[in-house]
């Protein structure tokens, strides 16, 4: 208890430094090496500043405790309440793969468990993807935690979500957000972040209750390539931020794998420039085990349900991924009864057969 109550203390006073102007997390391990730990930092003297050659920073940390007396407390409040953990650089619980990265976070803020050792691959592509897109990024997803892997993706909307939901069907898988981890973002996305922490982690290094800045998703970027031994990016345009992912995973010295797509789609344009740049193509999450040494798990195929023939003849016209109005499956079936067919499209729809898009368009589904 007096352990866990003295790295409380130093939680709280490491989350006071880096609200400071001019401590970043470079300048705060430089601060904790000069006094012997961040509290001691925080509530040094401006002449204990000025005697270990640090006087620039003095007046930034003294405004910052001046300017927000409760900040600790009202942070210890918000993590009691919300089952929210702080783990900080050099805590044993720490994940040791992104303690490797240049500029690691020096305090994470979890909801949920986080396993320090697990063995993590990223997910990522791009907000507004296709239904092929968000199909691998499902089978991927599930495949993947099937196999002993933590998915870790964004919670973005698009391939993110899709790769979580995937995970959850198989195995573990966590969230980076570029906000606090009691912060819903994207709003739909509260019942997948609640489910997520419940089989596995939300992270940010980032207070309870910030929102999410712009500026805030591209730092979260390297957490999640940081945490992870690859990345996949399944489905990305020429100028997705899924790329800054995967140029952060290489500078590291990561993995990179990408799922190729249609050469006329323009949200596999990015996945296709990491390819000719040496990212590793890959089919099927297969593809990546493989390459880890682990043997994929062969999931049991479910079944067609039950067709009719008229049924049977659209379900074969229909592709996963390019859809199709009524309109153009009246003309490959060569028939013209649009009301029959509109029925038809609804009783499919029930059985799990076919899925509408957003754009009235219908695609085949097959089960998994």
């Amino acid at each position: 208890m007096e352990e866990e109550a003295r790295l409380l203390d130093e939680h709280l006073a490491l989350a006071a430094l880096l609200r400071a102007k001019g401590v970043g997390g470079a300048t705060a391990l430089k601060l904790r090496e000069a006094f012997g730990s961040w509290r001691a930092a925080l509530t040094a003297s401006a002449d204990a500043y000025l005697a270990q050659k640090l006087g620039k920073l003095a007046g930034g940390v003294a405004k910052a405790r001046r300017e927000a007396p409760a900040f600790e407390e009202q942070l210890r409040m918000a993590c009691d309440k919300k089952a929210i953990r702080m783990i900080a650089y050099g805590d044993a619980d720490y994940p040791p793969y992104l303690a490797e990265i240049f500029a690691p976070p020096l305090l994470l803020y979890v909801r949920g468990t986080l396993v320090p050792d697990a063995e993590r691959i990223a997910m990522v592509g791009s907000r507004r993807f296709s239904k092929y897109g968000e199909g691998v990024a499902q089978a991927f997803g599930e495949a993947l935690a099937r196999g002993g892997f933590t998915v870790v993706s964004g919670a973005a909307r698009g391939i993110d979500s899709a790769s979580h939901r995937g995970a959850l069907k198989a195995g573990r898988t966590e969230a980076v957000l570029g906000c606090g981890v009691d912060v819903v973002y994207p709003p739909e996305n509260g019942k997948l972040l609640a489910e997520i922490a419940e089989r596995g982690a939300v992270i940010s290094e980032y207070p309870p209750g910030t929102p999410p800045l712009p500026a805030y998703f591209p730092l979260r970027n390297r957490i999640i390539s940081g945490l992870s031994r690859g990345t996949i990016v399944v489905e990305a345009a020429e100028r997705s931020g899924s790329l800054i992912t995967a140029e952060q995973a290489l500078q590291e010295g990561r993995d990179v794998f990408a799922v190729p797509g249609s050469i006329y789609s323009t949200t596999s344009q990015g996945c296709h420039r990491l390819i000719q740049q040496g990212a590793k193509l890959v089919t099927s999450a297969a593809d990546v085990l493989v390459e880890y040494g682990i043997e994929p798990q062969a999931k049991p195929k479910k079944k067609l349900p039950a067709m009719s023939k008229e049924e049977r003849e659209v379900y074969q016209v229909l592709s996963n991924d390019h859809p199709l109005s009524a309109d153009e499956i009246l003309i490959s079936l060569k028939k013209d009864d649009a009301s029959s067919l509109s029925f038809l499209l609804l009783q499919m729809e029930l059985k799990g057969l076919v899925e509408e898009t957003s754009a009235h368009g219908y695609v085949r589904v097959t089960p998994t």
